[in-house]
């Protein structure tokens, strides 16, 4: 049953004073379970997910998903997964794939609640295990923890993940570079899209909440800059004539330069204008019009499908915005889930992985450890990759800069410290060292492969198949299988052994061996990048 929290209600009877209408019943709180009436002038405040059955892009399901080949249903589980910051330990990923429902199994579990969100917080926050200092960036460090903290995917994690991505695009980066906005802003702006997923509030409520804030403001700072912006950004209006209209019903919302806050004055415009085919006055008519206006649907859809399908070309675009707008999306997850559960995206897409997409798959599908500093380091990182987290005043216009430095950093990171950064076992439970992070020894216990003491190349192979699938979705070639056979076996009076420091039998020389081949794999375009499916 729906709960209003006192934030909301309050929001209620703020938005609702000086309201000039009767009272037709329309804003009347129906709490039943089943039905959301709530709406202010015709704003929508809540609705029901769509169901997947009433969504216009084609969906892989369980049946188009169980007729791919053995190796396709890895690539595209995982792609699915990455993309959700997410992935499973190999062993347990194909048994999740061998059950037969593995779509619609994950789409169960994103409805349900399972991970404890009390514990998740106590444990980000604790300084025994995590960094935190008055001169970092603890807001966005704690965003980056909880992804890793959180154990299982479920509702909770989807209203984080969408949250994270809206911040990461132009329509709600909390923009931390600039002087009149501050770090706090982004877990101001990110809670915010998390309490409202968790009620859930429409797009055009979330984003009317959003676009009425003070940390809009800090954005863009003045009526004409404001209102402009809104309609680019929401609507793809890029008509300069409406431009003054805009800022004539803005003319009383400012930011205090001094102290960066909202101040809406009682100078108000009182004057009829003509704008999203109705007519306006004031601030709050034109921010909640422009939310209930057709182009706002499409313009949300169209920031969304170019932000994962940024190299599809324009037809394949347009098509999938016409068909998620066709299903009439009221939520984000209506437009999002759509998105990347379609055939558009998992099977024919393909683009260079975020650096988040790539960290966080790793590290749940290679047992990773963090030490207390690894989501601060991790936050410095993307800055340098130039995808730092909700930092830029127009969000992420390039999804994962590609050039030289960028892309040598974003390789450096993960190479270093996941590919190549193993647990001392000695440090498991110690958070304070820097060798007390990487990849734990189970990730390749004997359990994850085919170990033989009789049989030393067909181990060997083994865990090299492991490796190369759980980390890239595929097998190694018969070249790549020769190469290491060729470094780390030798002929001795006519048996095949180990090469000294790479007898798999023993768990250190196993490491070693574990190491190089995942150096190799580092150095792989598969590891960065998302693939098209091969008929």
């Amino acid at each position: 049953m729906k709960k209003f929290t006192p934030i909301l209600l309050s929001t209620l009877l703020f938005i609702g004073c000086g309201s000039s209408e009767p009272n037709d019943g329309s804003n009347t709180i129906v709490d039943d379970g089943t039905k959301y009436s709530l709406t202010y002038k015709g704003l929508r405040f809540y609705a029901h997910d769509l169901p997947a059955s009433s969504y216009k892009l084609t969906q892989v399901d369980d049946k188009a998903f169980n007729a791919l080949s053995q190796e396709n249903k890895l690539l595209v589980a995982n792609k699915l997964l990455s993309t959700l910051f997410f992935g499973y330990p190999l062993p347990e990923l194909k048994e999740r794939i061998d059950s037969g429902t593995f779509i619609s199994t994950l789409q169960a579990q994103l409805k349900e609640q399972i991970n404890d969100k009390e514990e998740i917080e106590n444990y980000i926050r604790n300084n025994d295990f995590f960094f935190h200092a008055n001169y970092t960036n603890d807001e966005v460090d704690n965003i980056l923890a909880r992804f890793y903290a959180m154990d299982d995917l479920d509702a909770y994690y989807l209203d984080n993940w969408i949250s994270y991505i809206l911040t990461q695009t132009i329509m709600f980066s909390p923009a931390y570079e600039l002087e009149s906005s501050h770090e706090p802003n982004t877990e101001r702006v990110y809670n915010a899209m998390v309490r409202n997923l968790q009620e859930d509030a429409t797009m055009a409520y979330s984003t009317y909440l959003h676009m009425i804030s003070s940390d809009n403001w800090r954005r863009f700072r003045s009526p004409e800059d404001n209102g402009r912006e809104m309609m680019e950004i929401y609507a793809l209006i890029f008509d300069d004539t409406k431009v003054p209209i805009a800022g004539k019903a803005l003319q009383n919302w400012k930011l205090d330069r001094d102290n960066d806050t909202l101040v809406i004055g009682l100078n108000e415009n009182t004057t009829p204008l003509s704008l999203f085919n109705t007519s306006i006055t004031n601030g709050d008519d034109f921010y909640r019009e422009l939310a209930k206006s057709k182009e706002f649907q499409k313009g949300v859809t169209t920031r969304l499908v170019d932000f994962f399908l940024t190299t599809s070309s324009k037809n394949v675009k347009e098509r999938a915005i016409r068909d998620i707008v066709a299903s009439n999306p009221q939520n984000w997850q209506d437009v999002l889930l759509q998105l990347i559960f379609s055939k558009t995206y998992l099977y024919d897409s393909n683009r260079a992985k975020s650096a988040e997409e790539t960290f966080y798959s790793l590290s749940k599908k290679m047992d990773y450890k963090h030490y207390h500093r690894t989501f601060s380091n991790f936050s410095n990182a993307l800055e340098e990759m130039h995808q730092a987290s909700m930092k830029y005043k127009l969000g992420k216009l390039k999804r994962v800069p590609l050039d030289t430095l960028s892309f040598i950093n974003y390789h450096k990171y993960i190479r270093e410290n996941l590919m190549l950064r193993y647990v001392n076992p000695k440090k498991l439970n110690n958070y304070k060292d820097y060798d007390s992070h990487g990849w734990k020894p189970s990730f390749i216990s004997e359990s994850r492969f085919n170990l033989s003491q009789d049989d030393i190349k067909s181990t060997l192979d083994s865990l090299i198949h492991y490796l190369f699938q759980s980390t890239i979705s595929r097998k190694a070639t018969s070249q790549e299988l020769a190469l290491f056979e060729k470094h780390m076996l030798v002929m001795e009076e006519g048996n095949l052994d180990y090469v000294s420091g790479f007898n798999l039998l023993k768990t250190s020389e196993r490491t070693n061996a574990s190491v190089l081949i995942l150096d190799y794999i580092s150095r792989l375009n598969a590891l960065y990048q998302y693939k098209k499916v091969q008929s």
